[in-house]
């Protein structure tokens, strides 16, 4: 049974909590329409109206910006997958202590310094127009394909610090009782060190997810007809910019469920290490 003091306590907890949930609202409620005061009595108000939030013209270009989304969506989950495999054996291979290995792990950390340096734009110009270029058999064309390969080349670079922090992060003390029990260096890393390591991360890791949602929008550059690109086609006939509106308001949609579920992976993530 609860005493006395413990129910005011939690009473008084209580209240504290739902005082500061008021003032919170209050205060977003007054802040949001300060903002909307000071933009829509602004003297260009009325053309940016016109030309950023036309409600026909969103509405017209929604379908075309839809489908344009969906091959985004296709893409973002086969260059996950990819680049979760692949970023795991580049750090793997950044993580391996003997000098026979010293080749793999020096070309390891090569890819990664220069896929991490290079900026994603002009990636994406190297692969989708300098592969085609060079005619090797066995060189895709589809620039939907060589989009998504430089994404790949890009986010495993970063990925793959991501695990291999992680994988240092691990104590020696566990590596070394497992070895204590006889298991071999593959299942130590497989069933020992992997899983803590993955665990730890997870919150970086779907942070750079989030952030691989907003970049399949890039490969609109080489001409694939995504959701920003049927957006510019439809902003060309309309002369109007609402479409890109209307693209973005979809890819942040996308990217704020993830968000929240990574947020609450890394509180879920501290209260365990906290619990320590």
């Amino acid at each position: 049974m609860t005493s006395e003091l413990q129910r005011e306590r939690l009473a008084y907890r209580r209240s504290r909590s739902r005082r500061s949930t008021l003032v919170a609202l209050l205060s977003t409620v007054v802040f949001a329409a300060a903002a909307a005061a000071t933009i829509t009595t602004a003297p260009g108000w009325p053309r940016v109206r016109d030309s950023f939030f036309d409600v026909e013209i969103a509405w017209r270009s929604l379908p075309a910006i839809l489908d344009g989304l969906w091959l985004n969506l296709r893409v973002l989950a086969v260059c996950g997958v990819l680049i979760l495999v692949l970023a795991l054996g580049v750090a793997a291979l950044r993580t391996l202590r003997s000098p026979v290995w010293f080749p793999l792990r020096a070309l390891a950390t090569v890819y990664v310094d220069l896929f991490r340096g290079l900026p994603l734009i002009i990636l994406l110009y190297l692969v989708g127009f300098g592969l085609p270029a060079l005619r090797l058999t066995g060189v895709p064309n589809d620039f939907v394909v060589l989009g998504g390969l430089a994404l790949v080349l890009a986010y495993t670079a970063y990925v793959a610090e991501v695990f291999r922090a992680g994988i240092e992060s691990v104590h020696p003390s566990q590596v070394a009782a497992a070895r204590s029990l006889g298991l071999p260096p593959r299942k130590i890393m497989r069933l020992v060190v992997l899983p803590q390591a993955v665990r730890r991360v997870m919150p970086a890791l779907l942070n750079d997810f989030v952030a691989l949602q907003k970049d399949c929008g890039l490969i609109s550059v080489l001409g694939a007809v995504d959701a920003v690109r049927a957006a510019q086609i439809a902003q060309s006939r309309a002369f109007n910019f609402t479409p890109y509106v209307v693209a973005g308001l979809l890819f942040v949609l996308l990217a704020v469920p993830t968000a929240r579920f990574a947020d609450a992976v890394g509180r879920r993530v501290e209260r365990r290490q906290g619990g320590r």
